[in-house]
Parts: C-alpha cells; sequence; structure tokens
C-alpha cells in the first residue's frame, strides 16, 4: 500500500463511509483515494464475504443487501480500528460501523443525465434522481457525527478528493454543514 500524505492530520486508521446516489461519482473518487493509499472495500464486497449479498431486485436492478444484518456483522469484526485509513464505497455504506461520512451529491439534471448515459431503465433513473433531490442520505443523518457532503456536479474528481483530504486533514471539521445541500432551494433561486 502506498502511503498516506504526512500533512494528515488525523494519523491513526478510521473507516470512512462514502456514500451518495448512484452517479455521483463514489467509484472514481474512490479509485483516485485508493491511488493516493487508501485501503478501499465496497459495500458488495463486504456483503459477500459476510454471505449477506442477495440477488438483483428484479423491479429496479439493484442488489438486494441486508444493511442491518451487515452492520451487526461488521460491529464485532471491527471493534479494533485499522491501522491506516479504509474507504467503504456505496450508496448504502452510511449504514455500516463507519467513524465518518462523506456524502456526493449531483444535480438531479445532471444526475438524470449520467444515469441515462449508463443505460438506467427511467423507472430506476426517475427514482434515483428523486432520492437525490430530497437529500436521502441526510434524512438518514445522526447529530454530532462526522459527515460532510460534497457538490460532484460541476467538480471534477480530483478536486473532491482534495476537499476529502482537507476534511479529514483537519480532523473531520466540520462535524457537519447541516443543512446540505437543498436542490428545491436552490430551484426557487
Amino acid at each position: 500500500m502506498a502511503s498516506i500524505p504526512a500533512e494528515r492530520v488525523v494519523d491513526e486508521g478510521f473507516r470512512l463511509a462514502l456514500t451518495g446516489t448512484p452517479g455521483t461519482g463514489k467509484s472514481t473518487v474512490a479509485g483516485l483515494l485508493s491511488e493516493e493509499g487508501f485501503e478501499v472495500l465496497t459495500v458488495e464486497s463486504l456483503a459477500d464475504e459476510a454471505g449477506l449479498k442477495g440477488d438483483l431486485d428484479p423491479t429496479d436492478d439493484a442488489l438486494v443487501i441486508d444493511t442491518e444484518a451487515l452492520h451487526e456483522v461488521l460491529l464485532d469484526s471491527w471493534q479494533t480500528m485499522p491501522v491506516d485509513p479504509v474507504i467503504v464505497d456505496g450508496h448504502l455504506s452510511h449504514h455500516l460501523p463507519c467513524d465518518a461520512v462523506v456524502v456526493l451529491r449531483c444535480s438531479p439534471d445532471v444526475l438524470e443525465s449520467r444515469l441515462a448515459g449508463r443505460g438506467y431503465h427511467s423507472d430506476k433513473i426517475q427514482s434515483n434522481c428523486e432520492w437525490e433531490l430530497i437529500g436521502g442520505a441526510w434524512n438518514e443523518y445522526e447529530d454530532g457525527f462526522p459527515w460532510i457532503e460534497f457538490d460532484t456536479t460541476a467538480s471534477d474528481a480530483e478536486s473532491i478528493v482534495a476537499s476529502i483530504n482537507g476534511w479529514i486533514t483537519d480532523g473531520f471539521k466540520p462535524v457537519s454543514q447541516s443543512p446540505g445541500i437543498d436542490w428545491i432551494e436552490r430551484m426557487e433561486d
């Protein structure tokens, strides 16, 4: 594994959930973080290892994962902090016992285009765009837990990674930037 940049204030291991609606750039950002020396795990691989990876849901072609059961399995095995930082990539990662959460967000209009480019079915595109519009992940935020959002609409992945590194270096401060990104409010402006 490559070395972690020396300027990081957070010098011990931690687990950071990298979450957000499909199409917001999680896998791209996770890949860049991996190149910087972070270990990257996926929710899917963790579920597979735990025997909790289900089948594809025929209504939306989404992989079914019992996140509550996975959380419980990981609570036991993750009692000890990792030696080096770990990124947990996946839109359900904020349901797992991580130490901090980064939520990637994207304007619903741009997200719609990205998902259409992936060949998503129109119903799946609509449900994901609606989830993004209402800020779905924020509805699951726990007060006082290190949690931050980044808008990937017009930002390149490298600048998002730099911002994530800055947040880590600063000791996950601010702990949260509530109220976060509000697409409905932005549309009204």
